[in-house]
């Protein structure tokens, strides 16, 4: 269940696509949150700027998590992210032990938007979360976001 503190990240993650967007980026954002509900880290979509296609904010929370916070305490963060993860970035996710995921957009619903807009389908399957990792709470979507994520993904198209 989506509660309003978590809706509070989620709309930091969304600004934090928006900033992708606006550095000529894919609109993807992630904050990681302590158990203390303090932000740890955040970051944004980095493939086009930097020509690295696992710079994905997600992935990147992921290194920063392994090498800055205990396995109890990354056991205990949650990852808000604009977008479902992608199989990287669940498996990264599972990989160095972090707990919960929210996000704002599916992977179900980026692959609708990308339909209507006409564009290919990515080179890497969509896969549900729970598909790759298992054990950890997942919650998402959040209809409340859908709509301004999808307007992102449309303006980095030039199509908003």
């Amino acid at each position: 269940m989506i509660t309003m503190i978590d809706l509070e990240h989620l709309r930091r993650a969304v600004a934090l696509a928006a900033e992708a967007v606006e550095a000529g980026d894919e609109p993807f954002g992630s904050v990681l949150v302590g158990a203390d509900g303090r932000v740890l880290a955040e970051d944004r979509n980095r493939i086009h700027t930097t020509g690295d296609g696992t710079r994905h904010p997600e992935f990147t929370l992921a290194r920063w998590s392994a090498e800055n916070l205990s396995p109890e305490d990354r056991a205990k963060a949650t990852v808000y992210t604009s977008g479902e993860h992608c199989p990287m970035c669940a498996a990264a996710h599972g990989w160095v032990g972090l707990g919960r995921i929210v996000y704002a957009s599916s992977s179900e619903q980026l692959g609708q938007w990308l339909a209507e807009m006409e564009l290919p389908e990515a080179s890497v399957r969509r896969i549900a979360i729970e598909e790759i990792v298992t054990g950890i709470p997942v919650d998402g979507p959040a209809p409340e976001l859908a709509e301004a994520v999808r307007a992102l993904h449309y303006r980095r198209r030039g199509m908003a």
